[in-house]
């Protein structure tokens, strides 16, 4: 049976930003033993796309747009993948309107099959998204 792991966001800010170098290194290694040579599967929940995010653009100055181009490519490396799969992808593309912490909790509630209440006038902009 192939092991399955989630990760917390201090993986992926690591992973994200590459800092410190000797515990990304170190990080990046362990991922990869794990993959390889054990098969497991490493993905990162919503939740911990959209806390890493705002901590790297809060704790290390990232630009949105820089930081969403970063998530994209840790998510598509191989090393973690999106819980959400091809929608939180497409998520992180998305601009303009509701940000980006309101698109992943909209794919996140599409995924179970939910539609969205919000007072928040952007957000009710969403596919599958309400004004309450």
């Amino acid at each position: 049976m192939t092991q399955r792991f989630g990760i917390d966001t201090s993986i992926l800010v690591r992973l994200l930003t590459g800092d410190p170098e000797l515990e990304f290194a170190r990080c990046s290694r362990r991922l990869t033993r794990l993959i390889e040579d054990d098969g497991a599967e490493i993905f990162a929940s919503n939740q911990v796309i959209g806390e890493a995010y705002v901590a790297v653009q809060h704790h290390y100055g990232v630009s949105k747009k820089d930081c969403r181009a970063g998530l994209e490519d840790v998510l598509r490396s191989g090393l973690v993948t999106p819980l959400g799969g091809d929608a939180t992808l497409t998520v992180l593309k998305e601009t303009g309107g509701a940000g980006l912490l309101d698109r992943l909790i909209a794919a996140d509630y599409a995924k179970a099959g939910m539609d969205v209440l919000t007072l928040d006038r952007k957000m009710a902009g969403l596919a599958d998204a309400r004004l309450l």
